[in-house]
């Protein structure tokens, strides 16, 4: 079984204590667990896809415009990647196996070309990290689920501003999407 690694959304804008719609302390609690995961699969050769936020200052017909402040504004610092995983992908942009992907909306699967660059590296396994894990890791995991993926979500390897959402989520991908969470 081919497997892929989708890192959602671990953007400084997410994560950093002055990240404009940050998770704080629980999104950077998982850094290190994030930069093992991902250095490993890059290591084992498997397939890393970066599904990152993208925004456009001042674009009102964007459905979260009404729900969230700006945020992942395309060429701000907010949509770097947090922490060391910055140097992670610094270091392996250039791997053919390593693929950045910018998102507009909460799923990596809605209106990108991701499905198509698993199916095309006979991917039949995803794992997702990142955050948050009630809103875009979920949305990403149901559509997985809806097109046939195996699923595994690593727990410590997720988060979100909402604990509550959080821990809601994390029951929702065991007993409603059969997903393992790890």
């Amino acid at each position: 079984m081919k497997k892929a690694l989708l890192n959602v959304d671990y953007t400084n804008d997410f994560v950093a204590s002055d990240g404009a719609l940050t998770c704080g302390k629980p999104g950077q609690d998982i850094e290190n667990e994030i930069v093992r995961i991902t250095e490993d699969f890059i290591s084992n050769g498997d397939f890393v896809v970066f599904a990152i936020d993208l925004h456009k200052e001042g674009d009102e017909l964007h459905p979260e415009t009404k729900l969230f402040p700006p945020h992942n504004l395309e060429d701000t610092s907010g949509r770097l990647l947090y922490g060391d995983l910055q140097r992670v992908f610094n270091e392996q942009q250039s791997n053919a196996n390593v693929y950045w992907m910018d998102k507009t909306r909460y799923s990596a699967f809605a209106g990108t070309n991701l499905e198509i660059k698993l199916r095309e590296c006979g991917i039949t396994e995803v794992h997702i990290v990142g955050v948050c894990t009630d809103i875009c890791v979920l949305h990403t995991a149901v559509d997985a689920y809806n097109r046939g993926y195996k699923i595994v979500i690593h727990g410590s390897a997720v988060a979100s501003f909402n604990q509550a959402g959080h821990e809601w989520a994390l029951g929702h991908f065991k007993d409603s999407i059969g997903a393992e969470v790890r």
